[in-house]
């Protein structure tokens, strides 16, 4: 297949890869610092990852660190937007939700924010990730988090239109259907994938995802040691609608660049129509062509 055009026309984005720790501020001023390195490249928009605002060592941490929408973070995060002119996609906050008086849990939420800085979507993760894998230790989510209800409709930004997703819902390719069929250009799985799924996994399923739809996968992810209880996987990448990796971050915090062409998406999508060769009278209503 054709390699996609390079022309310096078309919208730039940044994948921010970070190590995050339970130190708010700390972590605000590592992101803040490769949203305005984007700013500076020229980018568009930038991709944070899931657990942006913090990795804390246990549930407890974990729910006394949490915020609301309207909090103190969030601020700081409209406030950078708006400084560096570009729209950004915080991929997973701990949000204390409407709920919380009742629940004593959270959500895990991934924001976009326009260049204004105004919240023009919020989606909160649908799968939760409760596994036990030898030599990563367990994880369980749900104890203090609650699944969200719902799907976010794709939003257009100067980049394309985006899907909303979080980490672990990448192994669910029904979501990523789902959201091309509404209208989706550009898939993001922002991530703190473990050392033990992520050689094995992370790369096969962000290609399976951008080929099974024809759409862009813009993946930030968690890199290194947290603390002494977590580490993540890293490799922070994009991968075109024809399965090829564009970009990809190296070892350690930094960010990658690729620019997105949608001229060519809708190219492939017209030579490899296979939306319209599904077979929805078999399984369902994941065989509606995309909108």
């Amino acid at each position: 297949m054709a390699v996609s055009s390079s022309s310096w026309d078309l919208p730039l984005v940044a994948v921010c890869q970070v190590t995050s720790t339970p130190d708010k501020q700390q972590n605000f001023q590592a992101c803040a610092e490769l949203v305005r390195e984007a700013a500076r490249l020229g980018a568009c928009l930038a991709f944070l990852p899931e657990a942006f605002d913090f990795i804390a060592r246990d549930p407890a941490e974990t729910l006394h660190l949490s915020e609301p929408l309207g909090g103190k973070l969030l601020g700081e995060y409209t406030q950078l937007a708006r400084e560096c002119g570009l729209w950004l996609s915080l991929g997973g906050f701990h949000e204390r939700g409407q709920d919380w008086e009742q629940t004593q849990k959270i959500y895990n939420c991934h924001v976009l924010l326009n260049s204004k800085g105004s919240v023009v979507a919020t989606y909160r993760k649908t799968h939760l990730c409760d596994v036990e894998l030898p030599g990563q230790g367990p994880m369980h989510e749900s104890n203090s988090t609650m699944p969200g209800p719902s799907l976010e409709s794709p939003v257009s930004t100067p980049a394309g239109k985006i899907g909303l997703a979080i980490c672990y819902d990448m192994r669910f390719p029904e979501l990523s259907l789902a959201l091309a069929q509404a209208g989706a250009e550009i898939l993001t799985y922002p991530s703190a994938f473990g050392s033990v799924t992520g050689p094995a996994h992370w790369e096969v399923l962000l290609r399976a995802r951008a080929i099974e739809t024809q759409c862009y996968v813009v993946a930030a992810a968690q890199c290194g040691r947290h603390h002494e209880k977590r580490a993540s996987y890293g490799h922070s990448m994009v991968v075109d609608p024809w399965g090829t990796v564009v970009a990809r971050c190296s070892e350690g915090p930094g960010l990658c660049l690729a620019r997105i062409d949608l001229s060519y998406l809708r190219q492939l999508r017209q030579h490899l129509p296979v939306f319209q060769h599904r077979r929805p009278d078999i399984y369902g209503s994941l065989g509606h062509p995309p909108s």
